[in-house]
């Protein structure tokens, strides 16, 4: 696709900086760039030039980058201006631009034309706005392994195993007077149960990335006066929830965001659960029950020095069932036995807000309860569309499994099966989802 129109934006964050871009792309690129630098541009050479006004007037100094189409980022001429980072000379040479016939980009515009030119496919794409916005080291890792694009030849080789499949179970339909060998059927069954393996295991590797992605809500819920608001202090190694020995004070939901070897998680330290005649108090235990519903986790906080209470008992059982739950026994530096601790059928752990004891194995199970996992391989970056398509994917396998005897049907779910693998790299898109997805980018992406 080659645009008619040539779009101009700052591509650096905004604020002051030692170094701030202006980037262009279109078929006027080079012709604006050369007048503002002054001089017609070598490809792909960094030159020290003045950025001039309409009347000569020098306004900033810094370096001109051309690089010829189709050998750029957006597959189409693109020039950038690299001086110095302040807003205001930023927003004159920008100015410049647009007077020179340029337009201003829209968000995520640039990527969307590497898009459209074939430059990127729409995962790797994605992955540019989800490196840029990562937050942690392993996000980012996982973010560039998607735009290097492992994510997109893990699909595109699931792609190609059910086109030949399908081609095998074309020519079955097609010929049906042949006699099908025996051995057709084996390769037959073979090819989907090698697809199916695939897939299983690049949607498990999805999901790990969704997680760098999002992250996991964890919700800690209980009595009053268990160490809620300490657990979430140690948790986050700084001060963020009032901590007191009066039942009750913990009003409002209070989120801190944290980190556990790379994997973001958001923590929630919420109002006692209790039978309570102080309206502001009902208020704070009413929103603690609506946080849980949208937990990803929920940690019931539990005093070990009381054990599992019946007040316990009956907060654990009217938790939403749905949600994965997590027993931690606080103040075990109170207890002598830890052996007493009892959670019944429930994964739980032991830990003392106090004196730190017992947060690193706390830290490992959070991790194993909310799904992460270390992976050899790496994780690659996926947003919740990409699990809709592969599990979409896997149930169409799943269905084709069940209608062999009918090789009309056998056909129809393989080709439900690549079209959902094909949305994920943008190969059948609606222009809406394109719309929806690049309009989360940054105006100079």
């Amino acid at each position: 696709m080659q645009s008619v129109d040539t779009i101009a934006a700052i591509a650096t964050a905004q604020g002051r900086g030692g170094v701030g871009v202006i980037r262009l792309s279109g078929p006027q690129s080079k012709v604006i760039g050369s007048e503002i630098s002054g001089k017609p541009p070598a490809a792909r050479h960094a030159t020290y030039c003045n950025f001039l006004d309409e009347n000569g007037v020098v306004l900033d100094q810094g370096i001109s980058l051309y690089f010829p189409a189709p050998h750029s980022y957006t597959g189409e001429e693109v020039f950038e201006l690299q001086g110095h980072g302040g807003p205001a000379v930023l927003r004159m040479l920008l100015q410049r631009c647009l007077d020179l016939g340029a337009r201003l980009a829209q968000p995520g515009e640039f990527t969307r034309r590497a898009f459209l030119n074939n430059k990127l496919d729409l995962a790797q794409a994605e992955s540019v706005a989800d490196l840029i916005e990562a937050n942690t080291t392993e996000a980012a890792r996982s973010a560039v392994r998607t735009l290097s694009g492992e994510f997109s030849a893990a699909v595109q080789g699931m792609i190609e195993e059910l086109i030949f499949l399908r081609m095998l179970v074309e020519a079955m339909l097609d010929f049906p007077e042949e006699e099908v060998d025996i051995i057709n059927l084996e390769r037959r069954d073979a090819l989907l149960n090698n697809t199916q393996v695939k897939l299983k295991h690049t949607l498990d590797t999805a999901k790990q990335g969704s997680l760098l992605r999002e992250g996991a809500h964890v919700v800690i819920a209980g009595s009053p006066n268990v160490g809620k608001s300490s657990l979430l202090n140690r948790l986050s190694g700084e001060e963020v929830a009032l901590v007191s020995d009066i039942p009750g004070t913990t009003r409002d939901v209070i989120r801190q965001a944290i980190q556990i070897r790379g994997v973001p998680m958001h923590i929630m330290d919420t109002a006692g659960l209790r039978e309570s005649q102080d309206t502001v108090e009902n208020m704070g235990i009413a929103r603690t029950h609506q946080t849980l519903h949208h937990a990803d986790l929920i940690l019931l906080l539990l005093d070990a020095s009381r054990g599992l209470t019946a007040q316990d008992e009956a907060i654990l059982a009217g938790l939403p069932a749905d949600i994965p739950r997590l027993l931690v026994f606080n103040k075990i530096d109170l207890i002598k036995n830890k052996e007493v601790l009892w959670a019944g059928s429930n994964p739980w752990v032991g830990v003392s807000a106090k004196t730190g004891e017992g947060l690193e194995e706390l830290r490992g199970k959070l991790l194993e309860a909310v799904g992460w996992r270390d992976q050899e391989s790496g994780t690659f970056m996926a947003r919740e569309r990409h699990l809709r398509s592969l599990a979409l994917a896997q149930t169409h396998l799943n269905h084709a499994h069940t209608v062999l005897a009918s090789a009309e049907l056998f056909a129809e779910e393989l080709r439900l099966a690549q079209r959902a693998l094909n949305e994920i790299t943008g190969e059948f898109t609606a222009d809406d989802l394109l719309g929806e997805i690049f309009s989360s980018f940054c105006i100079g992406k």
